[in-house]
């Protein structure tokens, strides 16, 4: 079995979420994620030249996706406070 040969696109995509999680953009309101991410996708272009704007999208797709968890990121949001959130404020 011979080893993988590590893709320009996957070096991009791994970038991309070293980038997400050292910059704080996750914990960032979604207009500015957004204006995050187009500042990305340049900085990407610019990096990655031989990367085409089909695989500059879907890194934006992959990065977009990241910042909008189905569970949302942070302290705030653990299996308890999802709890306390179901809880009506009447029998509070």
């Amino acid at each position: 079995m011979g080893r993988h040969q590590t893709t320009e696109f996957e070096i991009a995509r791994d970038e991309l979420m070293s980038h997400i999680h050292r910059c704080g953009v996750l914990k960032a309101d979604r207009d500015q994620q957004v204006e995050w991410m187009k500042d990305t996708a340049d900085y990407l272009i610019d990096r990655f030249p031989t990367l085409s704007d089909q695989q500059i999208k879907e890194l934006v797709v992959i990065g977009e996706r990241f910042c909008m968890p189905a569970i949302p990121h942070g302290k705030e949001h653990t299996a308890l406070t999802a709890e306390e959130d179901k809880t009506p404020a009447a029998a509070a």
